[in-house]
């Protein structure tokens, strides 16, 4: 899954001899870690759990539970590639926050986690342009049934805001994502909050991020 509207795909680190090694590394991941964890670190609980879905290769799922002990990170990915980074990263960190990553479909009605919820937080960075618009449905559903009341949502990405994109390289990124796929695209805040509406869930916060990108803070209100 390439996460980044500037970049090439993540590539394959060199062998470190721990094994097999199937870690991958993304330039976008490692430029936007900081600026990500220092939101999360304001919104987040200091303990608990908090489950990532479409974590990628990996390394925001080890450089976030590094940096916050204290918590549980539970990475998701329904792509046996990513899956693989992210176990090889977890082995190579020797982390114990961080469990073998999970085969999650958010637009499937379980998700296989059921048995550990409610969870704190999901988190999902780069997933919502880059999936069709039925995988935000599931989601925002999926939120809805396993996040404890007061569970936050946070969603990271490039957004439009009020039916406006924020800079025209995120207008011709949206124009090549329709190309690839007609049914990816920068998604609407406005429509995203009427779906989280429906699941239970409102908008709280909004923050800018660099490169044109936002933070989208949803609260579980509903029990």
């Amino acid at each position: 899954m390439n996460k980044d509207r500037e970049n090439p795909p993540p590539v394959a680190l060199e062998q470190r001899g721990h094994g097999a090694d199937h870690r991958m590394f993304s330039p976008s991941a490692a430029r936007n870690s900081a600026p990500i964890l220092a939101v999360l670190k304001e919104v987040l609980p200091t303990h608990g759990v908090v489950l990532e879905i479409g974590c990628g290769t990996g390394a925001h799922a080890v450089h976030f539970a590094q940096a916050m002990p204290n918590l549980t990170w539970l990475p998701s990915d329904p792509d046996p590639g990513s899956r693989a980074s992210t176990a090889s990263w977890i082995e190579f960190t020797g982390l114990n926050n961080v469990p073998a990553p999970l085969d999650i479909d958010v637009c499937s009605t379980q998700w296989g986690v059921e048995q550990l919820a409610p969870f704190d937080a999901i988190v999902s960075i780069n997933m919502v342009h880059i999936t069709p618009w039925a995988a935000t449905l599931g989601l925002f559903a999926g939120a809805g049934r396993l996040l404890r009341t007061g569970g936050l949502l946070s969603l990271y990405g490039p957004f439009i805001q009020n039916g406006v994109h924020l800079a025209p390289s995120n207008a011709a990124f949206d124009e090549s994502l329709k190309a690839h796929n007609p049914s990816w695209g920068l998604r609407n805040i406005a429509d995203l909050e009427c779906v989280a509406e429906a699941s239970g869930l409102t908008l709280g916060k909004t923050i800018e991020m660099p490169a044109n990108n936002m933070t989208l803070i949803f609260t579980h209100d509903s029990p």
